[in-house]
């Protein structure tokens, strides 16, 4: 008798909150990832790239297969990490759609691509509208970016109720993920007895039916418990092997059934969370399926094999991360991520009520002003997801035209986009990790916070009535652990009320930045110059010109003048006027002339204060990360200055170090400072050179070590991976010039003996590729004879031993052909 079949399946939820200023709807410089800009960069880098590209070694540490671990798991993207990966990491994510496209010819049709309720809200606290509305939205991302309709949907934290269950069965969702403590009790199909499996005691292995009170169903699969716990937690990702072998030792022999060892954790446990994590996995997939240990597959695909023959009743309110239920979100349940002791979570409830309190006090009066506009005012948010996906002026046409109530003059259709960008922060501002760490002053609490000043803000200049001060009023009662932090109504000063931006703001920001660094960033705003005029004197600059300012996002639109004067370096001075006309405006631009051409800076400026609507007196008119460019430029002639006389200084006395080296006398400290600066600068612009001048990094390096002076070797480190992932870009575009194989043969040997652990990733992929397309074309050449072909294939050789590649021609030629054929196909 032949025994019953054995699948495998590793589910992985890659996920991000949203992360974008609301204002701006970009995500400004976050110090906390450096050296990366931001989370998602620096998480990306960690992970999500990895995953797309992953190694498998053999016995020797050798790169022998580079895969894309999503063709062969089941996975969701978090729809706002997707739409920030679309524009600022662009090779993965078009290796994510290819693996759902690959996935889908390996198991049967069904990609293993899920969907996901839109921002990560927790949906048992969420009104039905709202649940409505991120299910609609999540599917609606999800055809936009796979071009298909989603199987399967995973709800944000497995936060599940029978709502929630209703509404995803409603919008034509065939199944969800769940973990097995959130099972209640199970029965057979057409059953009468009941089984309780409450505490986790699920039978994980199979598909089950949910049967809801609508007379609609759903599938809903229990993944396996301890081992995901192990691939979290334990460490388990730290050997594939190991790793495989607990998957196949989830199996039970005493089934007589086809059954799936199936797992769910965090996708950033592949790479992120636990190092190399995405290699464990890659080898573990490997390993199952070229043993015969059980068939890789997705939750489709085993849904149409084997259809449920269980139903299952959940447990309400429940989720896979708080062990009591949902509390996390809305109390301090005890549940954290590794706070200090002392600190508590009594935060969560306050801030839970207070935006509770928002959202219902905003939702008649956008029911009531929507009723003029559109001819159903919440369907036309559930529709609003096709603007937010494309925000051509062809898409705005097209959502008018289909919602709209009757034709919209442009004035209606702002406040249309307005009120629909109420809505749209309004459920933003609910993102679960608001409330998942430890303290309301977290960058991810604040992020909520900053939303919810947004919609703040567009109800007030909507329905015109006070939001603000009630809002408040109530936030206040939610305190932080950190007492300079104090509570809620401080962090709205410190990080959401500084953070807002309007109309004016920009044309502050866009003037101040032109008078200092040429063009800025205006994000989602269009700034039309309609006149410009520029003055010079002594190494000032006066700008005078006119501006119209029009958001993207809502087409509110304003026209300014605006006057600044620069006085050299950081120091700025002007102001911006709404509106200004006729010839008392003339008049006093012409004022404000004459005082600077004569010198009176003085006067000038306080003519440029003098009937303002926005003062400009810093550079903190500029948003940050122009700001961050424009202060680089300022100090690096201050910077060039130190290093000058630091540099004679140390060449000075260099010889003096060179003799004093060997008596191991203490060299002063001043010495070590210059010598350590002037070497750390030299090193860094030697390896961001594209090739690095890896002979003068030597000397330097050398020399470093002769007199004792230590230097930044992370920044160093950082910028040479940097210049050998420019090199190989040249490479990948020149394959067959025999110098830039030897330029990187030298750069990696070079970073390998000097100790810099060089992300050596993307260098790596570009020459796999190289190696098992252009290589075995130099290798049939050289072999008859061709001189140059021999030439080439002694450099690839070379370095595919410093990148710890193994060449195809080591194989056997079957095995090259399914490298090409395949594994080739998966890499970014």
């Amino acid at each position: 008798m032949k025994a019953p079949e054995r699948y495998v399946c590793v589910h992985g939820h890659f996920y991000q909150p949203p992360r974008e200023n609301p204002w701006l709807e970009a995500i400004e410089q976050q110090d906390s990832a450096a050296p990366w800009h931001d989370w998602n960069a620096r998480i990306t880098a960690e992970c999500y790239a990895p995953n797309a590209a992953a190694r498998v070694l053999d016995g020797e540490d050798r790169i022998t297969r580079i895969v894309n671990n999503y063709s062969r798991i089941s996975f969701n993207f978090g729809p706002t990490l997707l739409a920030w990966m679309e524009h600022h990491a662009r090779e993965t994510y078009r290796a994510i759609l290819a693996a759902d496209e690959a996935s889908a010819r390996r198991f049967g049709g069904h990609g293993s691509a899920m969907a996901q309720a839109y921002n990560h809200l927790i949906m048992p606290l969420a009104n039905l509208r709202d649940k409505i509305t991120q299910v609609r939205w999540g599917i609606a991302d999800f055809v936009h970016r796979f071009r298909r309709k989603p199987e399967g949907m995973w709800l944000p934290e497995t936060a599940v109720d029978t709502e929630t269950l209703e509404v995803l069965a409603a919008e034509g969702v065939s199944f969800t993920v769940l973990a097995p403590r959130q099972a209640a009790r199970v029965r057979k199909l057409g059953g009468k007895e009941w089984i309780d499996v409450r505490g986790g005691r699920v039978d994980p292995s199979m598909a089950y039916r949910a049967l809801l009170p609508s007379g609609r169903s759903i599938a809903v699969f229990f993944y396996d418990g301890p081992v995901s716990q192990a691939v979290a937690f334990e460490r388990l990702l730290a050997n594939g092997e190991h790793f495989a072998g607990r998957l196949a030792s989830a199996f039970d022999s005493k089934r007589a059934f086809p059954q799936m060892v199936h797992i769910a954790t965090d996708g950033e446990t592949y790479g992120h969370h636990h190092r190399y994590g995405e290699m464990a996995l890659a080898w573990a997939l490997g390993h199952i399926e070229a043993h015969g240990l059980a068939k890789l597959t997705n939750y489709g695909e085993f849904l149409e094999r084997h259809p449920p023959t269980h139903e299952a009743e959940i447990l309400e309110r429940t989720s896979w991360s708080c062990a009591h239920g949902v509390e996390r979100w809305r109390a301090d349940c005890g549940c954290r991520a590794g706070s200090p002791h002392g600190w508590d979570q009594s935060w969560r409830k306050p801030l839970r009520h207070a935006l509770d309190t928002l959202r219902d006090e905003i939702a008649g009066p956008y029911e009531r002003a929507a009723e003029r506009l559109f001819l159903d005012p919440w369907a036309a948010r559930d529709a609003y997801i096709e603007v937010v996906l494309d925000r051509s002026p062809e898409a705005l046409v097209r959502f008018f035209t289909t919602h709209a109530a009757r034709a919209l003059s442009p004035e209606e259709q702002s406040e249309a986009l307005s009120l629909l960008e109420l809505q749209r922060n309004a459920m933003l501002m609910y993102t679960s990790c608001g409330w998942f760490f430890d303290d309301l002053s977290g960058i991810e609490t604040v992020q909520c916070l900053q939303y919810a000043g947004r919609v703040v803000e567009l109800g007030e200049a909507l329905f015109g009535r006070s939001l603000e001060g009630p809002f408040l009023e109530k936030l206040e009662k939610a305190r932080s652990n950190l007492a300079e932090m104090g509570d809620g109504r401080r962090v709205w000063d410190r990080f959401v009320a500084r953070a807002r931006v309007d109309l004016p703001a920009v044309t502050a920001h866009f003037a101040t930045s032109l008078v200092q660094d040429g063009p800025p960033s205006t994000y989602c705003y269009d700034v039309h110059v309609e006149s410009l005029e520029t003055y010079e004197r002594d190494g000032a600059k006066l700008l005078l010109g006119r501006t119209r300012v029009t958001s993207r996002l809502t087409l509110a639109s304003e026209r300014h003048a605006f006057s600044v004067l620069h006085l050299g370096d950081h120091r700025v001075a002007g102001g911006v006027l709404q509106d200004a006309e006729g010839e008392e405006h003339e008049a006093r631009c012409a004022e404000i002339v004459r005082a600077f051409e004569s010198g009176d800076m003085e006067g000038a400026m306080r003519l440029l204060y003098r009937r303002c609507d926005r003062t400009i007196d810093s550079l903190d008119a500029v948003f940050r990360d122009d700001q961050r460019r424009i202060v680089e430029r300022l100090l690096a002639p201050t910077l060039a200055e130190v290093e000058s006389a630091q540099r004679a200084l140390f060449e000075r006395y260099a010889p003096l170090l060179r003799r004093l080296a060997p008596l191991r006398s203490p060299t002063p400290r001043a010495l070590l400072v210059a010598g350590e600066l002037v070497l750390g600068a030299d090193l860094l612009r030697a390896a961001e050179r594209v090739p690095p001048d890896v002979l003068s990094m030597r000397r330097l390096l050398a020399q470093a070590k002769e007199q004792d002076l230590h230097v930044d070797r992370a920044a160093v480190t950082f910028t040479l991976g940097q210049s050998l992932s420019a090199l190989v870009e040249r490479l990948r575009e020149r394959a067959t010039e025999p110098h830039l194989l030897a330029d990187l043969d030298m750069a990696v040997e070079f970073a390998h003996r000097a100790g810099f652990s060089v992300d050596l990733w993307k260098t790596q992929n570009v020459f796999y590729r190289l190696a098992h397309t252009i290589y075995p074309e130099m290798r049939t050449r050289a072999d008859e004879g061709d001189a140059a072909a021999y030439a080439m294939c002694l450099a690839f050789q070379s370095l595919a031993e410093r990148l710890r590649v193994r060449l195809p021609a080591e194989a056997a030629l079957p095995r090259l052909r399914s490298l090409r054929g395949e594994e080739i196909e998966e890499i970014p």
